[in-house]
């Protein structure tokens, strides 16, 4: 807008209709959520071959992990037009990578272009490629919260490096790779489980239109992970399919990383920018019981 160009706006998000707009206002730009992608890559093959959609030439996404089967499928399907970045309202920091550099590093989120990355560990210390941590930035812009230091203080460490709050990891070259929200951190017999992982899967399989995988309390572990599931509408909710999913799931990682049970929902809450709101599927859960700190 403030370049003057053209905004294409969607009252709200339909795959074809997105599609539909691409080729009838020729746009060259668009912002766009893994979710997107999701619902794009789920219509039939002679609906997606029906368009025009070669004025495209930067597909930037953002605002939550995108499944690196999706990204792969989109690439494919799009051409390398696909930018993505990392980043946060509080700008401390960001990395980007365009599709080219994705391919060589699948499931990365890019490398610094603010600041400088940095993986933290629970004793405060920096850790080495490989190892999953609390990502921080240092060397970008500072902020605060509106009259809200404890909240600022808490977003950095010691050392004056601050954080969005993410798990992640670094490869040898610099490129660094989302693991989940620190904040989504299960913990199920002492053993920290990330559900971003179980999530990805899930999302692939066909029946599954949206799903949120969270901790839920457990008497003996403490907590145990389930996923909570919103099903495309051609499907109907069964213990069948709850141990279809399970076995799905089962099949592509490891067993303690995947739900031990599967609750079917109308729909999951999710923001105008497509982040899913997870707080709220977990307070279903949780009210009235006592949450592990983790």
């Amino acid at each position: 807008m403030r370049a003057g160009g053209q905004c294409v706006m969607m009252e709200k998000f339909d795959a074809e209709l997105a599609l539909q707009a691409i080729e009838r206002y020729r746009v060259t730009h668009g912002q766009w959520v893994p979710t997107m992608f999701i619902r794009l890559l789920r219509l039939p093959d002679a609906v997606r071959a029906r368009h025009d959609l070669s004025s495209m030439r930067y597909a930037i996404h953002a605002a939550a992990p995108c499944p690196a089967e999706v990204k792969e499928q989109m690439i494919a399907w799009w051409g390398p037009i696909l930018y993505e970045y990392y980043s946060g309202t509080e700008l401390v920091g960001r990395t980007s990578l365009d599709s080219h550099e994705w391919l060589a590093h699948k499931g990365s989120v890019g490398r610094a272009e603010i600041g400088r990355v940095h993986i933290v560990g629970a004793d405060g210390r920096e850790l080495g490629p490989g190892d999953n941590g609390v990502v921080y930035f240092s060397g970008g812009p500072r902020f605060e919260y509106h009259n809200d230091p404890q909240k600022t203080a808490q977003a950095y460490n010691e050392k004056g490096w601050a954080t969005y709050g993410d798990i992640g990891y670094l490869d040898g070259e610099g490129y660094l790779y989302l693991t989940d929200r620190l904040a989504n951190t299960i913990v199920s017999g002492g053993v920290n489980i990330y559900p971003q992982e179980a999530e990805n899967v899930l999302h692939t399989h066909p029946a599954v239109a949206d799903v949120a995988v969270i901790g839920v309390p457990n008497a003996e572990f403490g907590e145990e992970v389930k996923a909570v599931v919103q099903l495309q509408p051609s499907h109907q909710a069964s213990a069948a399919l709850q141990a279809e999913l399970i076995a799905y799931c089962r099949e592509r990682i490891s067993a303690i990383k995947c739900p031990r049970s599967v609750d079917f929902v109308a729909a999951l809450p999710r923001a105008e920018s497509g982040k899913l709101l997870k707080r709220l599927v977990k307070a279903q859960y949780w009210s009235g019981a006592q949450r592990i700190a983790h």
